[in-house]
């Protein structure tokens, strides 16, 4: 019987499609949690449900003791008709913010040969993460900015399928690990944490990522993005307490 493997490896010209693909899916799929959770507000439910009550009224179909019990079942219709229009409309004002969001990071100047870019310094890199044949994850780390005692979390992926093992601890882990271990200079790694993916959030504090300041507001009800930062003491500290 076959043993399964998993490993991170460094990025291949081969995987260009396949990045691209999930770097596009990972925004896209902000813009479903940033809708699902508009739903389900508390002010969106009740806007929903006062204006049902303002459509029974205004059509003359209000249940009464006489009609029966059945009869509550037209109402089911009309919520419908009046959600669906919420629900568009919600999509509607999400959707500017992540499309751009998705257009660029597509178009950034890494994106143009991923290869060549992520090879300009010692601690840059891009990682896939594979289950045997099957693609997992991706995450970028770009040390050679302006700023060159910082690198940053360029692009961060993991399939949702995969991210209750926890895989996606591992993949930051390397990428910080490879950083550091490069590059004395580079005292710090940046990077995004948006409440619309909770996972990496999730991880970056595992990794010792402490939350800094909000860096952007995105969608309807304002989603905060924050930038997290793991400096290099704390990362040094943490690798003595997990030796220990």
């Amino acid at each position: 019987m076959a043993e399964h493997v998993a490993r991170i490896r460094p990025f291949q010209a081969s995987d260009d499609k396949v990045v691209r693909l999930a770097i596009g899916k990972a925004n896209m799929e902000s813009l479903a949690v940033a809708n699902r959770r508009g739903y389900a507000r508390t002010f969106t439910v009740a806007t929903g449900l006062l204006l049902t009550y303002a459509f029974v009224r205004f059509m003359d179909m209000m249940p009464t003791s006489a009609t029966g019990f059945l009869d509550y079942i037209r109402l089911f219709p009309m919520m419908a008709a009046v959600a669906v229009p919420i629900m568009a409309f919600i999509d509607w004002f999400n959707r500017p913010d992540f499309e751009r969001a998705t257009q660029n990071a597509l178009r950034g100047r890494d994106m143009h040969d991923i290869l060549d870019y992520y090879s300009r310094s010692p601690s840059s890199g891009f990682w896939i993460l594979d289950y045997d044949d099957h693609f997992v994850g991706l995450i970028a780390l770009d040390a050679s900015a302006q700023v060159a005692e910082t690198a940053v979390v360029r692009h961060f992926y993991v399939d949702e399928v995969y991210r209750s093992s926890g895989v996606q601890v591992d993949l930051v882990r390397h990428a910080v690990q490879v950083a550091f271990d490069s590059d004395d200079k580079i005292l710090r790694i940046n990077a995004s944490d948006s409440p619309l993916t909770p996972y990496i959030g999730t991880c970056l504090q595992e990794a010792g990522f402490a939350v800094e300041y909000p860096i952007e507001e995105v969608g309807l009800f304002k989603w905060k993005i924050y930038m997290r930062t793991l400096e290099r003491e704390v990362w040094k500290q943490l690798k003595i307490t997990k030796s220990s």
